[in-house]
């Protein structure tokens, strides 16, 4: 175990020192050595999950490094793209992206995601309000930002009354990559 990041007490759980510290290597090596973002992306960063582990690192400390590690690879692949491509063609390739968002953005409130057919999801009340925000922001009527949206928790709820958690997820991961690539 490295001292990448502070652990927490041997009672406690964080996350996993060897599969973090081998994670952050892994992106550190891809990162310096220009593997394609076919290869090693924003996404793979966004989706990583580590195991916990008594006496483990803090989580809050390596989210936060998670973070800004996913913002570096989505920087990496701006600057890339626009060097070869043009400035132009950015800005395009995001606005793209950027319209997958829209429609869902266009649903009623309470209709937006599916709901879950037995157990919980999230409050679909939060998850709207937090999507109403990000549909001001794309008509430029509002502000948002990254941490907003990795911040947003969502107390549970059932039936009608919640959304499914993974498609949020996607959806939330999605609109958080986008705002990252026009910072």
């Amino acid at each position: 175990m490295s001292d990448a990041f502070p652990s927490v007490s041997f009672f406690k759980k964080g996350y996993d020192p060897d599969l973090v510290d081998d994670f952050f290597e892994d992106a550190r090596r891809a990162y310096e050595g220009g593997v394609p973002a076919e290869q090693f992306s924003a996404d793979q960063v966004r989706q990583a999950t580590f195991t916990l582990k008594r006496g483990g690192y803090r989580i809050d400390a390596v989210d936060e490094a998670m973070n800004r590690l996913e913002a570096a690879f989505v920087q990496r692949d701006r600057a890339d793209h626009i060097a070869v491509n043009g400035e132009p063609a950015w800005y395009e390739r995001v606005a793209d992206r950027a319209t997958t968002l829209y429609p869902r953005l266009l649903r009623p409130r309470g209709d937006r995601f599916s709901h879950p057919e037995r157990g919980r999801g999230y409050d679909a009340d939060e998850v709207d309000d937090l999507l109403d925000r990000l549909a001001d922001y794309f008509d430029d009527r509002g502000e948002i930002t990254v941490d907003d949206i990795r911040r947003a928790i969502f107390q549970p709820a059932k039936g009608s009354k919640a959304y499914m958690e993974g498609a949020v997820d996607a959806y939330l991961g999605r609109a958080v990559e986008i705002l990252l690539a026009v910072s």
